[in-house]
């Protein structure tokens, strides 16, 4: 890219950032705006301790391991990690002292010791602050997230969290706060980052396959309408209290986090702005109507505005390329990620239908094609551990590979592939999405978790390398 470019898109950034501030302003006094604590809490400014990106903490060759939340994800994650070598699994938290004994039958490989922390809500605490623990996994519900991940990187430990981190503009400061505090990092449990096609053309990018990129898309359409309604799928129906109470892109991650890798966002870009916009609700409440007529327990539901079935979500970076995100968890639509990626040279989608790849308007690549690209293209990691994960599973993989490698880099003292930043800025497009979505779709500005440090932070080699330590799985007994 010649300096010139750069000027122009760095101008073109800044005058879109003015624009959208005086636009806001002028519509209508922030008092009287929905949701003008989260604008509030956008305006809000913070001051670096410690730059976490491209932080490589001191090597643990025996990472000891606590799990908070095993009804479900952590459930499956105990499994995956008590195969990893280097793993030694100490403790394992639920409120239900169920979940956690059938979280402790799922350990298969290795002599773990794991302690179980049941029947309170704050037992959690108890296991965090053990000295004989490095890493905490936390797989509990959204809104927990964040208090649970501040408290154990309190208490010296690295956390890893399930989607989204955070759920509010504050938390999402706070655990980046308290991360550079601590010098401990807080991963975002991303996986989908890790999926075989989504790590290919991040690898192709890196290489320069697309030339510049011009616009990515990223989606989670995923018809999980049942489900929000049964208590045993979704803890206390945790998830349809999101889906009934909040309004916008509430789950951004699965396909915000490759693109955004993709772009280079915190390390070399970031992204500037959003805006957001939800169709009506035509089916969460006629379905609590429904079933509120035999279960007089969701009657209560009828009293919440629930959010619309599809948001979309548009996204202006910095280096004048552009995203488009969706959210779709209630309509009869085949699952999709849509992760999609349009550069100068060539293009690539996969979702709804199979991974296609072109280098022009009428020229997609046979599959023959596609099989020389994958050679040339597939990053290390995946050859060194793709055929495993896959055996093993967790989504096709992809979620042992995103366990691997995080305990890869914990082990030998890498940087991890997803840092704090990485954690924040994209938990932060549901909170931020519900204000546009309020507010008439009005741009809404995305603040910046590094603090001007995606300037000079080093584009990682991410899930391209592995460590010189290298973790391998254990015999199953």
């Amino acid at each position: 890219m010649t300096s010139d470019r750069r000027f122009f898109l760095k101008s073109a950034g800044l005058a879109s950032l003015s624009f959208l501030a005086t636009k806001v302003k002028a519509l209508a006094p922030e008092e009287k705006m929905p949701l003008a604590h989260i604008s509030k809490a956008v305006e809000k400014k913070y001051t670096p301790i410690f730059n976490m990106s491209g932080y490589a903490a001191p090597p643990i060759p025996i990472v000891r391991t606590g799990f908070i939340g095993v009804g479900n994800r952590g459930a499956a994650a105990v499994y995956r990690l008590s195969m990893i070598e280097g793993v030694a699994i100490k403790g394992i938290c639920d409120v239900l002292p169920e979940k956690a004994e059938a979280a402790k039958a799922r350990i298969v490989a290795g002599n773990h010791e794991a302690k179980l922390y049941t029947g309170d809500k704050e037992i959690f605490k108890e296991m965090c602050r053990r000295e004989d623990i490095d890493f905490i996994y936390i797989a509990t519900h959204w809104e927990t997230h964040a208090e649970m991940a501040i408290y154990a990187m309190e208490h010296g430990k690295h956390v890893a969290v399930e989607i989204p981190a955070a759920t509010t503009v504050e938390d999402c400061w706070r655990i980046v706060m308290t991360s550079e505090k601590t010098k401990k990092h807080c991963v975002m449990l991303e996986n989908c980052c890790y999926d075989f096609f989504e790590m290919l053309t991040l690898n192709m990018a890196r290489q320069g396959f697309f030339g510049d990129i011009v616009h990515c898309e990223g989606a989670y359409i995923h018809d999980i309408m049942e489900s929000l309604f049964e208590k045993e799928a979704r803890y206390d129906f945790w998830r349809l209290k999101e889906n009934a109470e909040r309004n916008g892109n509430l789950y951004p991650t699965h396909g915000l986090g490759p693109i955004c890798q993709v772009l280079k966002v915190n390390r070399g870009n970031k992204m500037n702005f959003l805006t957001s916009m939800s169709s009506g609700d035509f089916s969460l409440r006629p379905k609590a109507e429904e079933i509120s007529k035999s279960k007089k327990e969701f009657e209560k539901y009828l009293k919440m505005p629930f959010r619309g079935n599809m948001n979309v979500s548009t996204i202006k970076n910095q280096d004048g390329s552009t995203m488009m995100l969706q959210h779709d968890v209630s309509t009869p639509r085949p699952y999709s990620r849509i992760h999609m990626i349009s550069g100068t040279k060539a293009f690539a989608q996969k979702y709804p239908l199979p991974a296609k790849i072109a280098v022009g308007h009428d020229r997609f690549f046979n599959d023959e094609e596609l099989k020389a690209l994958e050679l040339k293209y597939t990053p290390k990691i995946i050859k060194h551990i793709g055929e495993l994960a896959k055996s093993v599973g967790g989504h096709g993989g992809m979620d042992f590979i995103m366990d691997w490698r995080l305990i890869d880099c914990l082990r030998n003292g890498l940087p991890v592939d997803m840092d704090v930043y990485d954690a924040a800025a994209w938990s932060v497009i549901g909170p931020l999405s519900e204000w546009s979505v309020a507010n008439g779709s009005q741009p809404i500005e995305i603040p910046d978790f590094t603090m001007g440090r995606w300037k000079n932070n080093l584009v990682h080699t991410i899930n391209l390398e592995t460590g010189g330590n290298t973790s391998v799985i254990k015999s199953v007994n």
